[in-house]
């Protein structure tokens, strides 16, 4: 076992501290070569991970990184990094502790890879860059542990997937490194130590009391659809009067900010009242950050830029607008709120509409079960794989058999197949059969049996393109003025097309006027209003998770619904009496007439991305059919569709066979490929991003993915590219396997019910915004027809 060094515990003792059960083990476990510690939020896990090393360092001081930290945040780690000063220096510890991240001066970056800390706080990007050089061996020669912090948020993106390359690399450069997984809300505990390796073990930490979690209790009743949440602004501000410090979460940057905006409308009381995304400029975010460490803001508009363990200051509320969608993250940022020890989380949710009141009740039930969600991943995706190749010839040459033997050591790619791993290796040297002729993708070539760059002087275009984090498409915003103007933050560039001179909108929570284009830089003047534009941020919009829809499911098939408000109750008991409830192991579609058109209303409940492609697909169908669809809207629970003809059997409809069948023809043709073939193809390598320091715009990577990927479809449709992309476009935009996995569970069990009118389930989906028209017979019918009554009208007919 590890003890703690003496300066150590008379620190821990002069402030009244014991350490708690799990901290004690992690010393004892500091020799294991992996260890996975589930802790909850404020249990002093983080510490948990640093003990053993701050024992060690301070044990046998040398020179040389000892620990590497590594966590989804560059806030996080700056924020670890304060937080670990204070004991190392208030206890003379010998140890010296740095943080790396894309906001480290190319001075300090310089000067670590020379004389690198004793440990060093850094994210996924930071260290594939690292192992990129020719001098990591040294570097790295004497690493003795490296820490995960949320482990599960890195497990479920490709940012994982690319650290666990870099581990494997790591692990290869010091074999006795050790590895360290700390997370909070872990729902495959099994699952996480696989993806962590080493053949760690698990830790579980006494998880503490129960949240205290409810619905807040609003004067309004929700609308009947949309989101936002601005009916409930008066409430949400009275709690935020009642609390020390709130955090309201939202799902996505745009409602954050058009609710942060009515929020200050409302605020009379002139509450200092902040807001947090990462579209915000880091001058606005750490502006905001400090704000909280210094007890300075009463409430916070945030989104998932705040989800993580950063501890900003005394919240002792957390408020989720919005359904959670995910109870996983709803348990996250429930942590957020009395980030303490044995002390329970205080959280209110707040749903948008009426459909999102039954989600968020199941979402309540879900934490006081204790149970979470997870979508289980696949094996690890191939572009990543292609790009830690790239990386590793910029480090120096190396043999393919030894590098598919580390490549399969992570967890992700343990059952990597050579073949699939030498159509990477093709892939990184020649671009593959139809791009071989073209020298910008010779890449690689073979010398004395090993692999290496063709030209060295590619590593330094390669390491300005490494991640794995898609962030296209975006262009800074900055107040006009001297030296460049204050940043704000950024919008989408589709958005700022959009724009000309004299447009409001909304950014960090201002509101801003769009006055030129300058580059890439949108320049805006300050202009207070009511009534402005809204950015199409890039947040991540998320989908319910299969375990929250089948528990709404189940919620919908008991008898009454007594913890529910009596508004929701009576509109679920009405849909009794008027057709049926959706049930788990059945289908239900309505059929029914409403203004002139005929109506079919599917309860897929498979989540918004794979309802879509259902609508797509049972659409294409019907016009085969000759049922002559017009459109389709859709939600995480229903699609409902409308046409000109009734649909009086629906068994026809889904037929799995046929859904794929159609899908692959929508596929070849459709936009939804060529946008996943640009992600997957500027994390392969195959499209720069960057270009000796300069970034390409949007338009320019768009163009250039285009013609590649409609070259590839014509010349090499076995590309690996292209396979590459139908597996991401699967199970990503499309998530055809949500709905296979539906129709697989119903097994045939598919009910129609013909009613005369809307039902009561379906009225809401009447009010959803983005309609999606289909073009086909329905509306050649509908041209005719207008024909036929304007050649009347003239007296023609």
């Amino acid at each position: 076992m590890t003890h703690l060094p003496p300066a150590l515990s008379d620190w821990f003792a002069a402030r009244g501290w014991q350490l708690h059960p799990h901290q004690r083990a992690m010393l004892e476990a500091a020799a294991d070569p992996a260890t996975l510690l589930i802790a909850p939020t404020g249990g002093g896990k983080t510490l948990a991970g640093f003990l053993p090393s701050l024992a060690e360092i301070t044990a046998a001081p040398k020179a040389g990184l000892h620990t590497l930290y590594i966590s989804p945040l560059k806030a996080l780690a700056a924020d670890i990094r304060r937080n670990l000063r204070r004991p190392i220096e208030e206890a003379g510890l010998p140890i010296r502790v740095e943080d790396r991240t894309g906001d480290t001066g190319a001075t300090q970056r310089k000067r670590q890879r020379a004389d690198p800390p004793h440990i060093l706080l850094t994210t996924p990007e930071s260290l594939a860059l690292l192992l990129s050089y020719e001098d990591a061996p040294r570097i790295f020669a004497g690493v003795q542990r490296v820490i995960l912090d949320e482990i599960h948020a890195l497990a479920e993106s490709k940012r994982g997937d690319q650290l666990m390359l870099g581990l494997a690399r790591l692990q290869s450069l010091s074999p006795g490194l050790r590895r360290v997984g700390l997370s909070a809300t872990v729902e495959d505990p099994p699952a996480l130590a696989r993806f962590l390796g080493g053949g760690a073990q698990i830790l579980h930490a006494d998880p503490g009391p129960d949240p205290d979690i409810a619905m807040l209790e609003t004067e309004a009743p929700p609308p009947w659809a949309g989101g936002g949440g601005r009916y409930a602004i008066p409430d949400i501000l009275e709690q935020v009067r009642r609390h020390r410090t709130t955090l309201i979460f939202h799902n996505t940057r745009a409602q954050a900010e058009i609710f942060f905006h009515h929020l200050w409308l409302a605020n009379e009381d002139a509450l200092p009242i902040g807001i947090h995304h990462g579209s915000l400029s880091r001058e606005a975010r750490e502006k905001v950050e400090a704000a909280m460490a210094a007890g300075a803001l009463r409430g916070v508009v945030c989104t998932g830029s705040l989800d993580l363990g950063i501890d900003w200051g005394d919240v002792d509320l957390v408020i989720q607008v919005g359904a959670p969608r995910n109870v996983k993250r709803l348990v996250q940022r429930i942590g957020r709120a009395n980030h303490r020890y044995n002390a329970p989380s205080r959280a209110l949710l707040v749903p948008a509409n009426r459909w999102e009141v039954i989600e968020c009740q199941a979402a309540l039930e879900a934490v006081r079960d204790h149970r979470l969600d997870g979508e289980p991943r696949g094996p690890g995706p191939l572009d990543v794989l292609c790009q830690h190749i790239l990386a590793t010839a910029c480090a120096g040459p190396f043999l393919a058999d030894d590098l598919y033997t580390e490549v399969i050591t992570a967890g992700p790619y343990a059952t990597l197949s050579r073949a699939d791993f030498d159509d990477c290796l093709n892939f990184c040297a020649t671009g593959g059969y139809a791009l071989r002729a073209y020298d910008r993708w010779q890449r690689l070539m073979q010398r004395d049996g090993k692999w290496q760059l063709r030209d060295p002087r590619a590593a330094a275009v390669l390491r300005q393109n490494l991640g794995t984090i898609i962030d296209i498409e975006t262009l800074k915003v900055r107040l006009k003025g001297r030296m460049g103007g204050i940043p704000l933050g950024e919008i989408e560039e589709s958005f700022a097309a959009t724009l000309t001179p004299g447009d409001t909108f909304l950014i960090g929570g201002e509101v801003v006027r769009y006055e030129n284009l300058n580059e890439l830089t949108v320049e805006v003047s300050r202009q207070p209003g009511r009534d402005p534009k809204v950015a199409v941020f890039n947040g991540t919009k998320f989908a319910t998770s299969t375990l929250l829809a089948n528990r709404i499911l189940d919620q919908l098939q008991r008898p009454s619904w007594p913890d529910l408000p009596a508004h929701t109750a009576k509109w679920l008991n009405l849909q009794r009496q008027v057709s049926r409830m959706p049930e788990p192991d059945r289908l239900l579609c309505e059929s029914f007439p409403h203004e002139g058109r005929e109506h079919l209303c599917l309860y897929g409940f498979a989540g918004r991305n794979a309802q879509q492609t259902l609508g797509i697909l049972v659409t294409k169908r019907m016009e085969e059919l000759r049922l002559a669809p017009l459109g389709f809207v859709c939600t995480d629970y229903a699609t409902l569709i409308w046409g000109l003809e009734p649909v009086t059997e629906v068994g026809m409809l889904f037929d799995l066979a046929q859904l794929r069948e159609g899908l692959e023809t929508w596929l070849a043709e459709n936009a939804v490929m060529k946008r996943t073939f640009r992600a997957s193809a500027i994390i392969a390598g195959l499209i720069e991003r960057s270009h000796q320091g300069r970034r390409k715009t949007g338009r320019q990577a768009t163009f250039s993915s285009d013609i590649l990927y409609d070259t590839l479809r014509r010349f090499d449709p076995d590309h690996l590219m292209l396979r590459i992309t139908r597996q991401e476009a699967m199970r990503g935009m499309v998530d055809f396997g949500r709905i296979e996995d539906r129709l697989t569970q119903v097994a045939g069990r598919i009910d129609l019910v013909r009613l005369d009118r809307v039902t009561p389930l379906a009225a809401p989906l009447f009010l959803e915004p983005g309609r999606i028209p289909v073009q086909g017979e329905g509306r050649e019918r509908l041209a005719e027809a207008a024909a036929a009554r304007l050649m009347a009208a003239a007296g023609l007919a």
